[in-house]
């Protein structure tokens, strides 16, 4: 794995975990100071990490296009790409829907769900780093298991949330929103859990 080309793919699914970090924590700094009128600029922002993520994922897939022989199999190589690519696409739909349906204050439940995401997205960052290693590391299992666990803990949050939100709301426009608002970011979650469901695949495989 020493190999020039080798670490390039390792570098570049750090790198992606990296934009989902970036992604989180613009998510989080959208809730903890929310301005319905600056969701634009925050959409702006957001979204030029998905495009920088898009273009790692590019530039990965033509290496890849030319390439004889890989650190690990192809097909793993594409998955990988496509899941972390998927993190920053959710992220991102979760402040699309706050902008298209013109959402102008938060909830407070939101706030633990997103908490979720951006732990969830900082520990996917460090399973990346270890995934350079893979054979060798002695926590990778671990962090798979911690982003599962994190992924368990934002299904629990969704029900809670979505259950409270049609016991409490009255206004059927309001749970249309939410009931929405709620599924992306659980989904952020899902997203993380893939890219750990394939690092476990390979982790099987290669070992």
């Amino acid at each position: 794995m020493a190999k020039k080309q080798d670490t390039f793919y390792f570098d570049t699914f750090a790198g992606c975990a990296q934009h989902a970090v970036d992604a989180s924590k613009i998510l989080r700094k959208c809730i903890d100071s929310y301005d319905p009128d600056n969701l634009a600029a925050i959409l702006d922002e957001i979204h030029t990490t998905e495009h920088d993520a898009d273009m790692k994922k590019h530039d990965m897939m033509n290496v890849l296009a030319k390439a004889f022989i890989t650190p690990i199999e192809r097909d793993d190589i594409i998955l990988m790409s496509q899941c972390l690519d998927e993190v920053v696409d959710k992220i991102e739909d979760v402040v699309l829907r706050l902008y298209c349906d013109n959402v102008r204050s938060i909830r407070q439940e939101m706030l633990a769900a997103v908490d979720v995401v951006e732990q969830c997205c900082l520990e996917m960052k460090d399973m990346m780093e270890d995934f350079r290693n893979f054979r060798k590391s002695k926590t990778l299992k671990a962090r798979i298991i911690n982003i599962n666990t994190l992924e368990e803990k934002a299904d629990k949050i969704f029900i809670d949330n979505m259950r409270k939100l049609h016991t409490s709301e009255t206004e059927a426009l309001e749970i249309i929103i939410w009931r929405d608002v709620y599924r992306y970011l659980e989904q952020c979650t899902d997203a993380c859990e893939h890219v750990a469901d394939v690092c476990e695949r390979v982790l099987m495989n290669n070992t």
